[in-house]
């Protein structure tokens, strides 16, 4: 008997429906599956011992928060998509019923996508302690950039511990391939393969400073410390975020976890479906 976790999002009605079709559907697949709101990670990574599978039932941003709570546990992941763009999920709401027996019975492929590892230092050496809890790892994205006042921050960015500038700037985007189609590419940066392994520095809107994204390796450290006077922030996948102060410093890297998705589409089927995709942007 396999174990599947079926994690949706809480405030998509049709989510919770698809949710309550597969009750009836698990025993005639001779599987037992739990359920847990998108939104609630802490008790995802409870139920992941022993799981074999999760359904992330909504859109790209509750994969992300999947990704976060199982890639530990390296559980595979197949993405149901109930939101818009549907850049990370695999199936329509309408196929699941039907494809669910292939999935279980190892058809399709996995594909394995870097993740980035996430250290906050404060200043004077440390972690940061108290206040709100953060991941320490993210698919899409890490961005350190300004708080609610339109103002500038300066990043001083280093690469390998070699000072690549101090960007005067909106924010700074650490993103990984799969995030090279969010806000990486809303801020002017190049669309990466996802299964690259490669790791992109993206500035915002940097005002008299270097303002081209950089590709680099999967081996690097990036170094992004914080000057500013007023609010900095920094932000996991667009999902979670924390005040900075002056002085802090986030180290980003490769993590040693990666986020493993099944696919039934052909790993071609990313370049036939990137225009349609974007195009819903508009």
């Amino acid at each position: 008997m396999k174990r599947i976790g079926v994690v949706y999002h809480p405030r998509i009605p049709a989510a919770r429906a698809l949710m309550e079709r597969l009750n009836p559907v698990w025993p005639t697949l001779d599987c037992a599956a739990w359920t847990c709101s998108a939104w609630d990670e802490p008790s995802i990574r409870a139920q992941c011992p022993g799981t074999d599978l999760v359904l992330s039932v909504g859109g790209d941003g509750t994969i992300l928060r999947v990704s976060r709570a199982v890639c530990e546990a390296g559980i595979p992941i197949l993405g149901v998509n109930l939101g818009h763009l549907g850049f990370m999920t695999e199936l329509s709401a309408d196929d699941v019923t039907q494809k669910l027996p292939s999935v279980l019975n190892g058809e399709g492929w996995i594909d394995s996508r870097m993740m980035l590892r996430v250290d906050l230092q404060s200043k004077g050496g440390g972690g940061r302690t108290g206040g709100s809890v953060m991941p320490d790892c993210a698919l899409n994205d890490v961005v350190v950039g300004r708080g609610a006042v339109s103002r500038v921050v300066y990043v001083r960015t280093s690469i390998d511990g070699v000072l690549l500038t101090e960007y005067k700037t909106d924010g700074v985007i650490v993103a990984t391939a799969t995030g090279s189609t969010g806000y990486s590419l809303a801020a002017g940066g190049p669309i990466i393969f996802p299964q690259s392994q490669d790791i992109l520095l993206q500035p915002i809107s940097a005002h008299l400073t270097l303002n081209y994204p950089l590709v680099l390796p999967s081996t690097v450290v990036v170094e992004l410390g914080v000057r500013t006077d007023h609010e900095a922030m920094i932000s996991l996948d667009g999902q979670v975020s924390m005040p900075l102060r002056d002085g802090d410093r986030v180290v980003v890297k490769r993590s040693p976890h990666a986020a493993c998705f099944v696919r039934l589409n052909p790993p071609g089927f990313f370049y036939s479906a990137l225009e349609r995709r974007l195009k819903l942007r508009d």
